[in-house]
């Protein structure tokens, strides 16, 4: 799914036009990115948490001069979805197959 299927599948729901869906999931994203950048977590009850994230220096190669380099540290933003959204895609997978989750250890 890209943006433009989410912002369809809003307006749908919704009974909103495409024009309108457009500017909510743009304010919606708008304000995922203020926050991490801001308070370094958003967190979604039943979806999951986005984190800003330090990624530190670490050694690469070039891949034009296949010479070893060193990727300088870099900001990132990372995705851990909650527990609610994991249920959701064992139950999606479980029915796409046919078969039960693998549990280990319990």
């Amino acid at each position: 799914m890209n943006k433009a299927d989410l912002v369809s599948l809003v307006s749908v729901q919704l009974n909103e036009s495409k024009a309108s869906a457009s500017r909510l999931v743009d304010a919606v994203i708008e304000g995922i990115a203020r926050g991490v950048e801001a308070d370094e977590r958003v967190s979604i009850s039943g979806f999951g948490t986005f984190r800003k994230k330090l990624r530190k220096p670490r050694k690469g190669v070039n891949p034009v001069t296949k010479q070893p380099m060193i990727i300088p540290s870099s900001m990132t933003v990372t995705f851990t979805a909650s527990q609610a959204l994991k249920d959701r895609m064992d139950t999606s997978a479980t029915a796409a197959t046919g078969t039960a989750p693998v549990t280990v250890g319990g």
